[in-house]
């Protein structure tokens, strides 16, 4: 399994375990728990949605699901919210009768915490298009699936398979212009599963802002 090279500039999990931050020259210990192993089942879970009903992995058997792990003050998460990247990827799959879920796993008091109302508040100011938003503030099924940044992404495909786990693009920064003329992961991985072929790039690295778990 491949996985594509990051910037130094940038966050990112390396692979003797240590998470890197280049630019302040920080080293810290990476996660205790494990990513779940692509080409398995996706791990199974339950979360609130800020509709305030459950939503589980179950609800969507036979679907090809895509997960966002998202904090929106995070900087590389606004990247490519405030240039529109990220919806027009969720209105594009959407509309192909994928199911988006966006999970948010900051726990109270830390950055990217939001009740129910203010999820539901950034999703129509950013006209964002998931099929619905679930808050995981105690962070279990971000450690379920060894979420470590965001933004972080995840394909289902519809036998329940994890396909893609990692970065969204190519494009390890903050700079708005890197949008343009990045390779999108996701949306290939998309666009595989699609065409019935193997993931061509199932695994990469995920860049970003740590995900502030408890």
């Amino acid at each position: 399994m491949s996985v594509e090279p990051v910037s130094r500039r940038t966050f990112l999990v390396s692979a003797t375990g240590l998470v890197a931050v280049a630019r302040s020259g920080l080293l810290t210990p990476a996660p205790a728990w494990a990513a779940p192993k692509i080409g398995v089942a996706a791990p199974a879970f339950t979360a609130l949605a800020t509709s305030g009903k459950s939503a589980s992995l179950a609800d969507y058997q036979g679907k090809i699901v895509v997960l966002e792990w998202t904090n929106h003050e995070c900087p590389y998460v606004r990247k490519h919210y405030e240039t529109g990247n990220m919806q027009a990827l969720q209105k594009e799959t959407t509309a192909q009768g994928v199911i988006w879920l966006t999970l948010i796993s900051s726990s109270p008091g830390t950055q990217g915490y939001v009740t129910p109302k203010q999820a539901d508040e950034l999703t129509t100011t950013r006209k964002a298009s998931p099929t619905s938003v679930l808050l995981d503030p105690t962070g279990i099924v971000g450690k379920a699936y060894g979420a470590t940044n965001t933004p972080h992404m995840y394909l289902i495909d519809n036998n329940g398979l994890l396909v893609y786990a990692g970065a969204i693009d190519d494009r390890p920064t903050t700079r708005r212009a890197d949008v343009q003329g990045a390779r999108n992961y996701v949306r290939a991985a998309l666009e595989d599963v699609a065409a019935g072929r193997q993931v061509q790039t199932p695994a990469t690295r995920a860049y970003g802002c740590t995900v502030k778990y408890a």
